[in-house]
């Protein structure tokens, strides 16, 4: 697989700024975190290409309007029709603080709401937060306010309970633990979040957070939840909605993997708890009576195949989901990822 570049990655997101983060269907826009993954993928010369097929299913940005105060933050977060507000007021956030130190506030204040959009905020985030890693410059700050602003106006928490009690499992034992929505209780259509919202009447599930040890090493935590959560995506993707469902239950922890290093100890294992939560409730809304896949059929494909697959594919979701498990399976040679990159090409449709 070829190295990672960014050499069109501030163009893409010259050609994005004008847009908000919805799509025409209302779903969650995507581009600029493809356009990440691309170059973290070594291709940006498949950027532009993308980006001009996509740009017709994007909304305008829509114009700023009452400004948020620090004093009173609280009471914009989960307004979706604040996002232009979210976004000037963390590009004022970014111009008076190293951006790090933005990052270690904003995640600590934002992590009880790690599953926001179906966790598209937090793992809008960890790209923006990538790239900057890579090379800092205004395009990509501005692209970190912006990312931050989709997670604080989507921001929404799942029930809790033992929020700082520390667990003793580790993510592949808890995972037996966390119960599911009955299939009958369950609705059949509508999106991730109106799905998690369905937790609310499952006060079983609020203990969730609590089951695992987040006391170890946090690279290992990062790499286990990643693992667990792609080899739940292997025994329970079966159709379009649950492949996408599961798929975020991998690229938000992977995100995670991005962002912890550039934050204190604190907020990091704050988050990878909020991490674990919103990877229990996407299992509890989609999943099945068998929560990871132990056996499963393995795949010979190379990754440079499946990053070319990815993208002749076209689809976003294949695409970031290609991106993360080979990135993951570059740091642990786990057989899961390629087997799950491999698999999501059948799932979901071209586009």
């Amino acid at each position: 697989m070829r190295a990672p570049s960014y050499a069109s990655l501030d163009d893409a997101l010259e050609i994005l700024a004008p847009y908000g983060i919805a799509l025409k269907n209302g779903n969650s826009n995507h581009a600029p975190m493809v356009a990440e993954a691309l170059c973290a993928l070594g291709r940006p010369d498949a950027v532009a290409p993308w980006v001009a097929r996509y740009r017709e299913r994007m909304l305008p940005r829509p114009e700023a309007g009452a400004r948020i105060r620090r004093e009173d933050w609280h009471g914009a977060l989960g307004d979706r029709s604040r996002f232009a507000d979210w976004s000037a007021f963390f590009a004022e956030e970014l111009q008076e603080a190293p951006w790090r130190e933005a990052l270690d506030r904003w995640g600590e204040r934002l992590a009880p709401g790690f599953c926001a959009a179906a966790t598209h905020g937090v793992i809008r985030v960890g790209h923006a937060v990538r790239s900057l890693t890579a090379h800092e410059t205004p395009h990509r700050l501005r692209e970190l306010a912006d990312a931050f602003a989709s997670w604080a106006a989507t921001y929404q928490e799942l029930p809790t309970s033992d929020r700082e009690t520390n667990g003793s499992m580790a993510p592949r034992q808890a995972i037996t633990r966390v119960p599911i929505v009955p299939v009958d209780c369950r609705k059949s259509g509508g999106n991730i979040t109106a799905a998690l919202a369905l937790l609310g009447d499952l006060p079983e599930f609020a203990p969730s957070i609590g089951l695992i040890d987040t006391g170890g090493d946090l690279t290992s935590l990062v790499a286990e939840l990643t693992e667990v959560f792609t080899r739940i995506y292997l025994a329970n993707a079966h159709d379009i909605r649950t492949t996408i469902a599961f798929i975020h239950g991998v690229t938000s922890p992977a995100a995670l993997g991005n962002i912890a290093p550039q934050v204190s100890d604190r907020t990091a294992r704050m988050a990878i708890r909020y991490a674990w939560q919103a990877g229990c409730g996407l299992y509890a809304c989609f999943g099945g009576a068998t929560p990871t896949a132990e056996d499963f059929e393995g795949s010979d494909a190379d990754e440079d195949e499946l990053v070319e697959r990815a993208i002749a594919h076209g689809d976003e979701h294949v695409i970031k989901f290609t991106e993360v498990c080979l990135h993951r399976r570059a740091l642990v040679r786990s057989p899961v990822y390629i087997a799950a990159a491999d698999h999501v090409t059948s799932m979901i449709p071209r586009r």
